[in-house]
């Protein structure tokens, strides 16, 4: 049975009709856009639905998420609220009292926006928890603290925190204390979260050391309307094991979270120069190093040669150099139109030159990056400033230099590493620490919308956009000081010149704005 849908009263974010303030759905698919009288002849029987002013915009893809984790910190102690050791480790006994029975999950610490300026250590979390397992990753999730009762089951020693190895081994441990219900409880908590933010698809970035391959297929069967495109963060060494591997998980790709280093918060990044506010840090100065130039050239080749994306999480300047000179070997193999196919993509991406970009353009490899790290630890006072003193810090996640070069810029949050809220995402890469560094945000909402289906490989040309034929995949958002009757350079922050035809987007300067409802090819999947 054919089904229309009229929306009127509203603006719609379409680059085919900018000045649009109805659109026309039918069977999940946009069909029209215009005016509302317009609207009301040419659909006279479709059901209506008065916007009120609000704004429909495409909905969101967040390009990099840990799922079940994301839900953990929903449903279980969300750290990241802490604003000291000792508030930390308040909220921490108040939430263990609270629960008095299996393991503790925690996430979100971060002693580098601490007066203390010092990790939990084991001795704390003891004496919190008592002889409880407890697991307390920091918020970038490349360390952790953990109790002594969780570290004896895991069968680490003493070091603190803990970070490689250790912190996977500790991790498990802690996963292994959930049932089954807790873990299907924290997927629909963060796929109702996603959907409540106006984000229709998620790419999970999975692998052996992350959730593990029991969290992996438990996801994969988990029924929801959100979209989960997910990757596969496993090493393969040739075209044969590649295609094994991907049919054995039915992962999109051999890449997400393949990790090449780690972290610069847990000063596990790999870098050329140590750390300048820890010289002589272990386990190295200039962070971990978990694959080689070598490793990544194999692994690039296998998945080239099986025609699957390939991909790695690579941070730390000596990483970025890794993968390049990789990238580089493979392209003089398959040639560049080869490589370009796949859409081989790389996680965070924070330290790159100018002229590893220009590279990184010719070849197509995506750029799939978190602004939200530079909101949240760039700056002059930030933690890169700590990490990497002023200079190195100050050229991180440089949006502006990628884009110029050509690199396609997929956006996410790295939940549950910052908040999901597409629009702060958004925000923060048009508000970038570093003048020159930030992008447009018809730009940024590009790389939110758009940019995420095409690092998923949907290249048809409409997803992530409003026109005619398009899937009927948006968001209805309220916002303040955007009203349907406003004109449009009422919106100047965001707006170009109106003889331009470039819709506006609302101002987010204020209050960020608020979803009323998701679809995602015409079903209503929150509101």
């Amino acid at each position: 049975m054919t089904t229309t849908t009229l929306l009127l009263n509203g603006r719609v974010h379409s680059p085919s009709m900018p000045d649009a303030t109805a659109m026309a759905v039918r069977d999940g698919v946009v069909v029209w856009l215009g005016s509302d009288d317009v609207g009301r002849g040419q659909f006279p029987g479709a059901a209506v639905t008065d916007l009120g002013g609000a704004f429909v915009a495409p909905a969101f893809v967040d390009s990099h998420v840990h799922t079940t984790a994301t839900g953990l910190t929903l449903t279980g102690l969300d750290l990241r609220q802490a604003t000291s050791l000792r508030h930390c480790l308040d909220l921490l006994a108040g939430y263990a009292r609270s629960r008095p029975d299996g393991v503790i999950w925690a996430h979100g610490w971060d002693e580098s926006r601490w007066p203390e300026g010092a990790a939990p250590s084991t001795a704390d979390v003891d004496t919190a928890v008592g002889d409880r397992p407890a697991y307390l990753s920091r918020v970038d999730v490349h360390s952790a603290a953990a109790s002594t009762a969780l570290r004896r089951a895991a069968g680490v020693g003493d070091r603190e925190p803990l970070t490689a190895d250790a912190h996977h081994l500790v991790r498990r441990a802690a996963r292994e204390g959930l049932s089954a219900g807790q873990r299907r409880d924290a997927r629909q908590a963060a796929l109702d979260a996603a959907a409540a933010s106006g984000i229709v698809a998620v790419h999970e970035c999975a692998g052996p050391n992350i959730g593990g391959l029991d969290d992996w297929d438990e996801l994969r069967a988990f029924e929801h309307g959100v979209d989960v495109v997910g990757y596969w963060g496993e090493q393969v060494t040739d075209a044969g094991q590649a295609r094994e591997l991907v049919e054995k998980t039915g992962a999109h790709g051999l890449a997400g979270d393949l990790f090449v280093d780690g972290a610069l918060g847990s000063r596990t990044a790999w870098l050329h120069e140590p750390y300048a506010d820890a010289p002589e840090c272990c386990p190295a100065p200039t962070g971990n190093s978990y694959l080689s130039a070598e490793a990544a050239t194999a692994h690039l080749s296998a998945c080239t040669a099986a025609g699957v994306t390939a991909g790695f999480h690579v941070i730390g300047d000596a990483a970025v150099t890794a993968v390049v000179e990789a990238l580089e070997a493979v392209v003089e193999r398959f040639g560049q139109v080869a490589v370009a196919r796949l859409g081989h993509r790389l996680e965070h991406l924070e330290m790159v030159t100018d002229a590893q970009a220009a590279k990184l353009g010719n070849w197509g490899v995506i750029a799939s990056m978190q602004p939200n790290f530079d909101a949240l630890w760039g700056g002059d006072a930030g933690m890169y400033a700590q990490r990497l003193g002023n200079d190195r810090a100050s050229r991180l996640n440089p949006f502006a230099l990628l884009a110029s070069q050509g690199v396609p810029l997929a956006f996410g949050s790295d939940t549950p590493v910052t908040d999901m809220n597409p629009w702060a995402t958004v925000r923060a890469a048009t508000m970038h620490h570093t003048p020159g560094s930030a992008i447009s945000a018809r730009a940024a909402f590009a790389a939110a919308t758009r940019g995420g289906w095409r690092a998923g490989g949907v290249r048809d040309g409409v997803m992530g956009t409003l026109v005619p034929g398009a899937p009927a995949s948006y968001a209805i958002w309220e916002a303040d000081g955007f009203d349907v009757a406003a004109p449009a350079d009422s919106v100047a922050r965001w707006s170009t010149d109106p003889r331009s035809r470039v819709p506006v987007l609302p101002s987010l300067d204020d209050r960020l704005p608020r979803c009323r409802q998701t679809v995602h090819r015409g079903a209503v999947i929150h509101g």
